[in-house]
C-alpha cells in the first residue's frame, strides 16, 4: 500500500490534527476543540493526538490484533502517561479517529466520529463515517452557525454549545470519542473490504472532507482525482481557497473560518 500524507492547520493556532502512513495503515485524528475552556490538563490537544496517534500506530503494527482492541490499548496507555491530570473532566482532549489498514485480502476500517474513511470501488464510493454527533444539541448548534465566525458573539456562543456538547460526549444519549477511557473504541464503526474490491481510499479529517461534504464544491470522484494527480496539499490548497471566498462563515456556517486538514491517500 503506497500512502501520500499531509495536515495543515488552519490558522495561525497549533495544528490539532495528526496523520501517519505506513506501508499496511493510515490513521487521521483530529483533536476537538477546546473553545477555550478548562480541560483539566496541562497537556493540550496537539500533545495528546500525536501521543495517542503513535501509540495507535504501534498497537496495530501487529496483524492479528482488531482495530478496536488496539485503539482501547492506545487510550489506556496515553491516559497511563498523565495521570497527574485530572482524565474526569468532561473536557479532557479528545479526538476523532479514522483508521485504514491492509491485511492479508482484506482493508479494514475503523471510524470514531466524523472523520470518515472513502473507499473508491470499480464503480462508486462508500463513504463511512459517524455523525451522531450532529444529533446532539440542535438548538446550540444553529445559535452558533447564526453569527460570523470570529465575531464576539460568534465565539461565546461556541463555548455555551461547547460547554453543553461536553456532558453528551462519551455518554449512551451522545456521542462517542477517543479521550481517556478505553470503552469509546466498542462504539467505533469497524468493518472490512476485499482489496480485490478497492482502487483507492482517502482517510480524511473533517477539514479536508468539507470540501465534499459541507461546501459541495466537489464530488468524491473530483476529489481522488485531485489526490491521485496532484496529491494531498492541492487537495487542502483547494479547501482554502473555497473558505476563503466565504470568511466569515455566511454561505457555510461554521466554527472556525479554516479548519485543521488533514489526508491520508492510500494507493494500491
Amino acid at each position: 500500500m503506497r500512502v501520500a500524507i499531509d495536515t495543515q492547520p488552519g490558522g495561525a493556532g497549533p495544528n490539532e490534527d495528526w496523520v501517519a502512513g505506513t506501508p499496511t495503515l493510515a490513521v487521521v485524528l483530529d483533536g476537538l476543540s477546546t473553545a477555550g475552556l478548562d480541560t483539566g490538563c496541562r497537556h493540550g490537544v496537539p500533545w495528546f493526538v500525536a501521543h495517542l496517534g503513535s501509540q495507535l500506530v504501534a498497537a496495530l503494527a501487529e496483524p492479528s490484533a482488531s482495530l478496536a482492541t488496539g485503539l482501547a490499548g492506545a487510550l489506556e496507555r496515553v491516559a497511563a502517561l498523565h495521570p497527574e491530570c485530572d482524565l474526569s473532566n468532561p473536557g479532557t482532549p479528545s479526538a476523532t479517529v479514522a483508521v485504514l489498514r491492509e491485511r492479508e485480502d482484506f482493508i479494514d476500517h475503523l471510524v470514531l466520529a466524523d472523520s470518515p474513511v472513502v473507499l473508491e470501488g470499480h464503480q462508486d464510493f462508500t463513504v463511512i463515517t459517524d455523525l451522531r454527533v450532529d444529533e446532539v444539541l440542535p438548538e446550540l448548534r444553529a445559535e452558533v452557525e447564526q453569527y460570523e465566525t470570529d465575531t464576539a458573539d460568534h465565539r461565546e456562543a461556541l463555548r455555551r454549545f461547547v460547554t453543553a456538547q461536553r456532558q453528551t460526549r462519551n455518554t449512551p444519549a451522545g456521542y462517542w470519542v477517543a479521550a481517556a477511557g478505553p470503552e469509546a473504541a466498542d462504539h467505533a464503526l469497524v468493518g472490512s473490504t476485499p482489496t480485490e474490491d478497492v482502487r483507492a481510499a482517502a482517510v480524511l479529517s473533517d477539514g479536508a472532507s468539507r470540501l465534499v461534504t459541507e461546501y459541495a464544491m466537489a464530488t468524491w470522484r473530483e476529489v481522488f482525482t485531485t489526490l491521485r494527480t496532484e496529491g494531498p496539499r492541492e487537495l487542502i490548497d483547494t479547501v482554502r481557497k473555497v473558505e476563503a471566498t466565504d470568511p466569515t462563515g455566511r454561505r457555510w456556517p461554521r466554527y472556525k473560518s479554516g479548519d485543521d486538514a488533514s489526508i491520508a491517500f492510500c494507493q494500491w
